[in-house]
Formats: structure tokens, sequence, C-alpha cells
């Protein structure tokens, strides 16, 4: 098997745009059809939605069942080494980091995921055989190969990280820098209001920040429309909203249209 298995993380350094989508709802049935939809990447969101360890693990099954390539990242709400070793020991390649607010807390978000080996001695990922990510021990190559695959994303929701980015977004192992549009808005003093002149000249910021350290920059967008903004505009990992959002839209708007 090769060593490195994690196709997104490849196209992450890559200059095409990565168009995903949360998954907010919990729901293995949502994950697999929505897997069939075609997008880049689904994530599982633990920060904000009701899903712990064993949902992550059934959406992670729900969407290889499609046989599709959409790549899976999960959302873990804090940087605590069980809970990622628990993310990653189900089966994520590709996790995000919330609120990362300096270079040592992005590196301690990659030490997180990396077994101790010789390349990287201060891996804190502890190590478990049988285990779905490595086929239940069926794959004997699986810790030998599993840091080169693990995909790192470090989101930027703060003044403080914004002054920061530099160095973060220069850490080693960081693929990705996400922006949360509401938190950063908030710490900026401009609650509810993301397209704030100062806000959007955080976010420049952040994307040459990124671009320089050769890595992507994504981005929650609410619509088509402002999707494409995003990427007008440099974002190359872009959330098109979420699958409870587009749930209540599209349901509204046909009841809508049925009373009309």
């Amino acid at each position: 098997m090769s060593t490195f298995t994690n196709p997104l993380k490849q196209r992450l350094a890559e200059a095409e745009p990565l168009f995903g989508l949360w998954l907010s709802l919990g729901s293995d049935s949502a994950a697999e059809a929505l897997a069939h939809a075609g997008f880049d990447w689904l994530l599982i969101d633990m920060e904000h939605a009701p899903i712990d360890s064993a949902d992550v693990t059934s959406q992670l099954r729900a969407i290889a069942a499609a046989h599709l390539p959409s790549e899976p990242v999960v959302r873990v709400p804090t940087s605590e080494g069980w809970l990622v070793k628990r993310v990653l020991d189900a089966g994520a390649r590709t996790v995000m980091f919330p609120n990362i607010e300096s270079a040592e807390e992005a590196t301690h978000a990659v030490r997180l995921t990396q077994y101790p080996t010789p390349e990287a001695l201060d891996g804190l990922r502890g190590v478990a055989g049988a285990v779905r990510a490595g086929s239940y021990g069926m794959r004997r190559d699986y810790v030998q190969t599993a840091n080169a695959q693990i995909a790192t994303i470090v989101q930027i929701e703060s003044a403080r990280a914004v002054h920061d980015v530099e160095k973060i977004a220069a850490t080693p192992g960081v693929d990705c820098l996400f922006i949360g549009p509401a938190d950063l808005a908030a710490s900026l003093g401009h609650l509810g209001d993301s397209k704030h002149p100062e806000v959007q000249a955080a976010m420049s910021h952040v994307v040459a920040a990124a671009n320089k350290a050769g890595i992507s920059t994504g981005i929650f967008a609410m619509d088509a429309a402002g999707a494409r903004q995003y990427r007008d505009a440099g974002f190359r990992f872009i959330a098109l909203a979420a699958d409870v959002m587009w749930l209540v839209r599209a349901t509204r708007q046909a009841l809508q249209e049925v009373r009309s």
C-alpha cells in the first residue's frame, strides 16, 4: 500500500479550489447521501454539533460507503490529545483544530496528529494496533505510514491569531488556515458583521500569510454567491454552508412556493 493515501493533503498544496460542506446534523444517512453530491470534502463537526467519537466513526463509514472521492474532515472541539487520538484511530486523515492563536498552539496541534518517529520524535499520538484506521490490525504498515497521511487545518478566529498569522502559517505540518468569519468578526469588535472593512482586511492578511507560506486558506461561505467571491479573493478550501442550512432553506422555500 502507498505511504501516501490522503489525496486531500496533496490537493491542499495545489491551486485548484476545493469545495466542501459542513455536516452538522449528526446523521450518518445524511453524510452518506451528501457524499454522492460530488463535494471535494465533507466536514464532520464535533465543535458545534451534537456529535461524539462514536458518531464520527459511523459518519466516516457512511462517507466511505459512497465510494466517491469526498474526503472526510473532522473538526475537533478542542486540542485535547485523547479526543484527537480517538478521531484518528477511527480513520480520520484530515483534522481541523478551532481557535488556534499562536505558532506554539499550532505546533501542539500538529504534534497531536503524529506518532513519535525518528523524523517526528516529539509526536504525541498514542499507538494502538487494532483500530479502524489501520484496518483493525490487518494493515501492518499503518503506524509507519500514518504521519505522512495526516493533514492538519488550523482555524484563525481571533485578533490574536491574525497578529501571529505569519508564524502560524509557517508552522511545519500545518496544511491550511481556515478562517472562522463569525468568531473573527466578534473578536475584532464587530459581532454579526463579517463584512466590516476591518474584518475583511484581516481576512486578506490571512490569505497573504498563507500564500507566502505556500499553504491554502479556507473559509465558511453562507451560499454559492459568497463561495464564488471567496474563491476570487484567493480562498482555496471553501465550505458551501452546512447540511442543516440547506435542509431548512430548501424546505422553507418549497413550502412558501406551494402556499403562495
